[in-house]
């Protein structure tokens, strides 16, 4: 199977190619047009890895207008066997604060026309339609490794949640922000989907750094979730991600994962329904 190479997708605050060594650019494109931006190909203490920039160099595209096929597809064209990204969010639940990490284990979605398949019918789409299935849509064995890292780093965390992802680029309103809380989301963003469902279509084992920046607009005693809130909060974020990920990559790098990554590909495989 050879070596790991993880995909790291930055999110917001987090697409510093300072956080590889011995970096250099790639352009690509993709059947699926280009990546978000150029790859940063590079290591981290001797694992290699891809960097991606979710929302394009300086934060220029809207979540909405994010290519995620291109972006997934890139990584997995460039031998990625591992993609962990990070991901900006509010708090939906009282317990869960903001500067904490959420590892999440599952998603609600809310989005509304994202492309959430390689296989959409189209004259260059690869043939058949993918059912791709979602009960467990990040990667367990990523997940514990992750929590392992935050745990011994001593950073406020958790080790599960599930994320809504809304359309976005408007925040939530008050009534919609106390109904995914009602629903028991922890978190909310606007990127996970389709990223995740793309990754699991392409065989690649994921998963999510969720970064909580605020209280979303829920609460009644803290102020509702803008801009200038939201990026004071990145900064400090993201110091705390590149820690877990310069912990958690090399653990990744050592183990043996053969079994694992031939799972993600058979069910990938075997969710495609052929045309007859």
């Amino acid at each position: 199977m050879g070596k790991v190479k993880i995909g790291i997708i930055g999110g917001s605050g987090l697409d510093n190619p300072d956080l590889l060594e011995n970096r250099k650019e790639k352009e690509v494109n993709t059947l699926y047009g280009k990546p978000s931006s150029p790859l940063v190909l590079g290591t981290i203490k001797g694992t290699d890895c891809v960097l991606l920039g979710r929302h394009g160099k300086g934060h220029t595209i809207s979540p909405s207008n994010v290519n995620y096929r291109a972006n997934i597809s890139a990584l997995q064209s460039e031998g990625c066997t591992h993609v962990i990204v990070t991901t900006a969010c509010g708090s939906l639940q009282e317990n869960v604060h903001p500067g904490e990490i959420v590892i999440i284990d599952q998603f609600i979605d809310r989005t509304q026309g994202r492309k959430q398949t390689f296989y959409d019918g189209s004259p260059d789409a690869p043939k058949g339609i993918c059912h791709i299935p979602m009960n467990e849509p990040f990667c367990r064995r990523t997940r514990e490794i992750l929590q392992k890292c935050v745990s011994e780093l001593g950073l406020s965390h958790h080790k599960e949640g599930t994320m809504i992802t809304i359309e976005g680029p408007r925040f939530s309103t008050k009534a919609e922000s106390k109904l995914w809380r009602a629903w028991g989301a922890h978190v909310v963003n606007m990127s996970t989907v389709p990223e995740v469902v793309l990754a699991n279509e392409a065989g690649l084992p994921y998963a999510a750094l969720a970064l909580v920046t605020d209280y979303d607009s829920w609460r009644e005693d803290t102020e509702a979730v803008h801009v200038e809130l939201a990026v004071k909060t990145f900064k400090e974020n993201a110091q705390r991600a590149i820690k877990v990920l310069l912990a958690a990559i090399p653990e990744i790098a050592q183990g043996a994962w053969e079994d694992t990554l031939t799972e993600c590909q058979r069910i990938a495989k075997s969710s495609i329904m052929l045309p007859h």
